[in-house]
């Protein structure tokens, strides 16, 4: 799309929509071989929310089923099978005895920290033509879009800016 004529509407979000789609499904891929990278028997669902207990954690399982929008057997099911494969630790929530909160463990942390550090060296390289500056507006505009997803799973109000 040209800066130079108008910009239709209809087409910006027609757009989007492939992009995004696009994303998504590279996404899934990569979520799959990342899994299998920390463990032959994860599964790429599991990655994700590995990846979210190590960057919002501790967590209970409902705290992940209200965050990733999916319902309580597949947590559930991930989160055994994470812990199984000995990447989660269950623990006492410090709040609330009766109930436990998530985290990954000391492997599970090791393990996913190299990969990360792997795949943002991927993204480095890849983007290294890229204006710096580019490269922040997209996180920017990638953080926006996510709080806005993040807003419809709770149910509030999206954020303005």
């Amino acid at each position: 799309m040209s800066v130079d004529r108008p910009i239709d509407t209809h087409e910006a979000y027609v757009v989007v929509e492939r992009e995004i789609g696009l994303l998504l499904r590279r996404s899934r891929a990569m979520s799959t071989r990342l899994a299998r990278e920390l463990h032959p028997d994860l599964d790429g669902a599991a990655y994700g929310l590995l990846a979210l207990l190590a960057d919002a954690g501790p967590l209970r399982a409902t705290d992940l089923v209200v965050r990733l929008g999916l319902d309580k057997s597949t947590v559930s099911r991930q989160v055994s099978s994470l812990v199984d494969l000995g990447l989660v630790s269950r623990e006492a929530d410090p709040t609330d005895g009766r109930a436990q909160v998530l985290t990954p463990s000391a492997e599970g942390a090791r393990q996913l920290t190299a990969i990360r550090e792997a795949r943002r060296a991927r993204w480095e390289e890849d983007l290294s033509h890229w204006p710096v500056a580019d490269v922040a507006r997209l996180g920017e505009l990638l953080g926006r879009f996510n709080r806005l997803g993040e807003a419809q799973i709770r149910g509030t109000a999206a954020p303005t800016g």
